[in-house]
């Protein structure tokens, strides 16, 4: 039994937002954390998205092999730079959350309130890349992940975000088919709110083109 204990994920940390933290967010529980932290990661108990960067994994999946999906393990990570509610994932990443982009992608992009580099993830080929933004001025929905809910832009926001910058996270092949997708559930009246609000009008116009509309 006291090594089972021993084991176990302490409660403060299985509690942060998105299970996710940093290496140095655990010196609250621990003196050392850094030896505290492989350990756990070693006996099975934490995921490793990035150097510094663990998720704990959810006890249903102890034992099994387990990563989270890109989307998810982005939002965690901003979670931990940021807080969990300044960051909101945007673009190809929301397109992807809101199941207009079947395919998983290389790059996921979140929207910060400062700019930060992007975080190249140890568990996959893949980049998180941040974008500078108000997001309390973005147009945004709580989304359900595997590891919890998050912030992501709405449909509406969304297709404005793409149309606006269609090279932005690598895919701009994607981004037609995606714009499409999600024109077709949005809200028309919302859709140029927004793009009169935020001076996109020129992005609705190419969303419209893209969508048939």
């Amino acid at each position: 039994m006291a090594k089972l204990h021993s084991t176990a994920v302490p409660a403060g940390l299985a509690a942060r937002p998105l299970r996710t933290f940093r290496t140095g967010q655990a010196e609250d529980t621990y003196a050392y954390p850094g030896p505290e932290i492989a350990r756990l990661h070693e006996h099975g108990l934490l995921h490793r998205l990035a150097n510094g960067y663990y998720v704990v994994i959810p006890q249903e999946m102890l034992g099994r092999r387990w990563i989270p999906d890109l989307e998810a393990a982005a939002a965690g990570i901003a979670t931990t730079i940021y807080g969990h509610d300044d960051i909101v994932v945007m673009g190809l990443s929301a397109a992807r959350l809101h199941g207009a982009i079947p395919r998983a992608l290389a790059t996921a992009i979140v929207a910060v309130p400062r700019q930060h580099r992007p975080i190249t993830l140890t568990d996959r080929p893949a980049v998180v890349r941040f974008v500078k933004r108000n997001t309390a001025e973005l147009d945004a929905e709580r989304v359900r992940t595997d590891l919890g809910p998050t912030l992501t832009t709405t449909p509406e926001q969304t297709i404005l975000d793409l149309a606006h910058r269609p090279t932005l996270g690598d895919s701009a092949a994607d981004v037609p088919a995606a714009v499409k997708a999600l024109y077709a559930r949005a809200d028309s009246n919302r859709l140029r709110q927004l793009a009169t609000e935020q001076r996109r009008l020129t992005s609705l116009r190419r969303a419209e083109d893209w969508a048939g509309g």
